[in-house]
C-alpha cells in the first residue's frame, strides 16, 4: 500500500510518502513545502494543495494519513491550520484517496514505543522502520513519515485506524 503522511503547516507543510507491504516500508518521498512569509495565505494553501494532488497522482497514493488537529491558545493559528488542515482532506477527497487522523502523541507512540518522544528519536525509528539512511531530518517531515508509519502500522493490527 502506497501511504501519504501529511503533518501540515501553512508555511512549512511536511509530506511523506511511503510503501507498506506486509511489515515492511519503505519511504518513496519526503519534503517540506515552505512558502516564504511574504506570500499571501491563499498562495501557502495553493502551493499544499498542488503538492499533495501532484504526490497522490505521481505515486499512486492508496491512504492518507493526517496529524489530527489540536486547539491552540491562539485562536487564529488553530483557524490558520484548520484550512490546512481542509485543503488537504479536500485534496485527497478528490481524488478518492481515503484518509485518517493521529493524535501527534499516538503517532509518536506508535513508531517509537513513547508518545511524548523527542523529536531526534522519533527521526531516527522512522528511518529505521523505513530502511533509509541515518541522518538529519526536517521536524516536519518526520512528524509526516511518523504519522504515515501508524496508519501503516493500524492496517495490520496494531492500532486501529480513524477515519475522517
Amino acid at each position: 500500500m502506497i501511504i501519504l503522511g501529511i503533518d501540515g503547516s501553512l508555511r512549512g507543510t511536511g509530506l511523506a510518502v511511503i510503501e507498506w507491504e506486509g511489515n515492511h516500508g519503505r519511504a518513496l518521498h519526503g519534503e517540506v513545502v515552505r512558502v516564504p512569509a511574504k506570500e499571501p495565505h491563499s498562495e501557502c494553501l495553493r502551493r499544499i494543495r498542488e503538492r499533495v494532488e501532484a504526490l497522490i497522482a505521481e505515486y499512486g497514493v492508496e491512504a492518507a494519513a493526517l496529524e489530527a488537529g489540536f486547539c491552540f491558545r491562539n485562536a487564529k493559528t488553530s483557524l490558520v491550520l484548520g484550512e490546512v488542515r481542509g485543503v488537504a482532506i479536500s485534496s485527497c477527497a478528490a481524488a478518492g484517496v481515503p484518509i485518517c487522523e493521529y493524535a501527534p502523541s499516538r503517532a509518536k507512540q506508535n513508531v517509537t514505543g513513547w508518545g511524548k518522544a523527542p523529536k531526534d528519536q522519533v527521526a531516527r525509528m522512522a528511518m529505521l522502520l523505513l530502511g533509509m539512511a541515518p541522518g538529519e531530518m526536517d521536524d516536519n517531515i518526520t512528524d509526516a513519515y511518523a504519522i504515515a508509519l501508524c496508519h501503516a502500522h493500524g492496517l495490520h493490527g496494531v492500532t486501529p485506524p480513524e477515519p475522517l
